[in-house]
Parts: structure tokens; C-alpha cells; sequence
């Protein structure tokens, strides 16, 4: 009778052992750049002035104080200062806020009002651009069409109720 035992190379799982360092590897660097991105964006500033003074925002982009690589910010900033000079950029004359309410148009009814509600400032406010948008809630109750005393609750958070008359 033959009493062999297969004994497996050595070799053989070593590949399979490395592929999983490396997996995990990449994994926790993978997260540590996550955790990273996350620190910066809650800071909830891009380190850019509004001001469009090109020194001062070549500066934060040598410290490292913005959301970009130096060399992409670098580049933003010239880019920016070119077309300045050159006439270019333009803020639309100021109109941000008939901008924004131009936008609620594509709503009707209520949602429409708590939409003008929320762009002119009304509302709570939660978030950041940089931290990928601002949410702002508006509580909208809907009154009877009959004349008649109603008691509002409130349902939400939001410090603002929009009550809006009901249609016939």
C-alpha cells in the first residue's frame, strides 16, 4: 500500500497571498484618498476669493488652500485673467436673483411658490456647494377653498411655512 501525502509547492498560493496584499493595498489607500477629499470638501471652502484679484488667488493656489491640484488651479487663475482683460467674462449684469426665479418657471402651482420661496431665501438651508449642494426646505400647506379658520402644524424642521390659498 502506498501511504503518499500530495504536498502542494510552495509557490501556489503566494500568488493568490500577494493578489490579496495587493487588493488590500489599494483598498486603504483607496479610502485614505476618500477620507482625505472628505476633509477638504466639508471645510465648505474653495480657498478663492470673490474679489477676482489674480495675485491673491495665485497664492492660494501655491499654499495648497484650494479644492484643486496647484497646477489645475494655476491654470484657472490665468485662464480667468486672460479673459478679463480681454473683456470677457461677464456676470450676466448682475441679474442673479430674476436668474433664479426665471428657473421656477418650469414648476406650477405650489411648487412653483415654494420654489420662488427657496430662491429668494426663504426656507432652511442644510449643505455646501463644495460639499456637493445646498438643500433649502420649504414646509408648503395648501388652505381649504372654504373660508374657515385653520391651524397650522408644522411637519418639518424648516422655520418657514408657505400657505398657499387653494384653487377652485
Amino acid at each position: 500500500m502506498n501511504n503518499t501525502t500530495a504536498v502542494e509547492p510552495i509557490g501556489k498560493h503566494s500568488n493568490r497571498d500577494r493578489t490579496i496584499a495587493r487588493s488590500a493595498a489599494v483598498f486603504f489607500a483607496t479610502a485614505a484618498l476618500a477620507v482625505s477629499a472628505i476633509a477638504q470638501i466639508a471645510s465648505g471652502t474653495t480657498g478663492i476669493d470673490a474679489t477676482g484679484n489674480a495675485a491673491s488667488e495665485m497664492a492660494a493656489c501655491k499654499n495648497g488652500s484650494t479644492q484643486q491640484s496647484r497646477e489645475t488651479c494655476m491654470t484657472e487663475v490665468r485662464n480667468a485673467n486672460v479673459a478679463k482683460r480681454a473683456g470677457k467674462l461677464d456676470n450676466a449684469g448682475g441679474e442673479f436673483k430674476a436668474n433664479a426665479m426665471m428657473r421656477c418657471n418650469t414648476f406650477k402651482g405650489e411648487d412653483k411658490l415654494a420654489c420662488e420661496s427657496r430662491v429668494t431665501g426663504l426656507g432652511t438651508a442644510q449643505g455646501s456647494v463644495a460639499g456637493g449642494g445646498v438643500i433649502t426646505e420649504v414646509e408648503t400647506v395648501v388652505l381649504p377653498a372654504t373660508p374657515q379658520n385653520t391651524n397650522v402644524q408644522p411637519q418639518t424642521k424648516s422655520d418657514t411655512i408657505i400657505l398657499i390659498p387653494a384653487t377652485k
